[in-house]
């Protein structure tokens, strides 16, 4: 008998489709329209009749809008985030209606560089319009009005997904209670716009992928494996990978310099990069990447301060004190900056030797503060 983990585990959310919602235009911050433009979401749990307990969770650079539960009764993995979602846990369906979406840009169901372009018939390519952590904001936008409602009782993201909560509570003020940021900044350090841009040229380098031009052909799979390793790097810490790995070899009878994956850790980056290829689509890599180095409050809106200054959420800040992608004292910035303007915000740098990809991990401390959080403020606002 088949397992279907979907059904069976009475935590799990079970078996979920993925909607496309359509719009007729969208307008990009750079001036660009596009007519259509689909947005794929999925949502967990039920919306109440006052419509005030929707969270939306926004994804980080790979991921999608299936965060939880399983597409089919067969499905090896369930959604991204499904260690948070579902009935008792920290994003708990049993209370909440949780939505997700795969931002504009992306490649997994929403428009993007693979999109047929309609005044073409081919894909967009290069052709498609720069994507900003702002238009990925505002195309959420539609999709919330779409579903009828007018204020988010949260929303949390890690990395990129903080980035995209906290544009949330600055651009839209009056649609946000509250704010979870988990592993994120107010801008990308020098060092993790270099660390994108050696991925971007790994794909750029690769011969099949003819400027982006690469859809009736062989992709650029080389190069896009590439640039996954080294994102995946990143995500861990010195630490963590030490414990995991260490310098132990796939097969201890190998000879010297073969060079072949003879290190265990180097078997587990070409297992990430290649797995990675199956699913992303390289240009998207591009796109995306380039919107988390754009992203950029204090060049914005001139300080952090000013930045924060017509917030009216209460905010959830959260770091990894081994997180060197996105290091503590970033958070920090964004604690100082909503102190400075009396805004209500709770910080928190949790303990933890597993890098920048905790928030992604079965962490009890992470679990605890999300899920505290989130019942003082349905509390709270259930009183209003």
């Amino acid at each position: 008998m088949e397992k279907t983990p979907g059904v069976i585990n009475e935590r799990s959310v079970g078996l979920v489709n993925t909607r496309h919602l359509i719009f007729e235009k969208f307008t990009f911050r750079s001036g660009r329209t596009l007519s259509p433009v689909t947005l794929a979401y999925e949502t967990y749990g039920t919306l109440n009749r006052r419509k005030n307990n929707a969270i939306l969770i926004a994804h980080a650079l790979s991921g999608s809008a299936h965060a939880a539960g399983y597409h089919s009764p067969h499905d090896a993995h369930p959604g991204w985030w499904d260690i948070y979602i579902g009935p008792g846990k920290p994003f708990d369906t049993g209370q909440y209606f949780i939505i997700c979406a795969n931002v504009i840009g992306g490649c997994s169901g929403s428009t993007g560089p693979s999109s047929i372009n309609p005044e073409t018939g081919k894909p967009f390519g290069l052709d498609f319009p720069m994507v900003t952590i702002q238009d990925m904001v505002n195309a959420q936008m539609h999709l919330l009005s779409h579903l009828g409602i007018e204020k988010l009782l949260s929303i949390a993201g890690g990395s990129m997904g903080g980035m995209q909560a906290i544009k949330w509570a600055i651009v839209y003020p009056e649609m946000v209670n509250s704010v979870i940021a988990i592993a994120t900044s107010a801008s990308l350090s020098a060092q993790g716009i270099a660390l994108n841009e050696v991925g971007r040229q790994a794909i750029m380098n690769d011969p099949n992928w003819n400027h982006g031009d690469y859809y009736d052909s062989k992709g650029p799979d080389a190069g896009l494996s590439l640039a996954r390793m080294i994102g995946h790097i990143t995500y861990l810490s010195d630490r963590h990978m030490h414990e995991k790995f260490g310098r132990r070899f796939q097969k201890e009878d190998l000879p010297l310099s073969t060079f072949k994956n003879e290190f265990m850790v180097e078997s587990y980056l070409h297992h990430q990069g290649n797995k990675f290829v199956d699913r992303f689509d390289a240009n998207s890599y591009l796109y995306i990447t380039k919107a988390i180095d754009y992203f950029d409050l204090k060049k914005d809106y001139g300080s952090m301060h000013e930045a924060f200054a017509n917030v009216t959420a209460n905010f959830l800040v959260i770091s990894f004190t081994s997180d060197w992608l996105y290091p503590s004292f970033q958070s920090k910035e964004i604690v100082q900056a909503l102190r400075a303007n009396g805004k209500n915000v709770m910080y928190t740098d949790i303990e933890t030797d597993m890098g920048h990809d905790t928030f992604l991990l079965d962490y009890e401390p992470l679990k605890k503060n999300i899920s505290n959080f989130l019942k003082r403020e349905f509390e709270r606002i259930s009183k209003e």
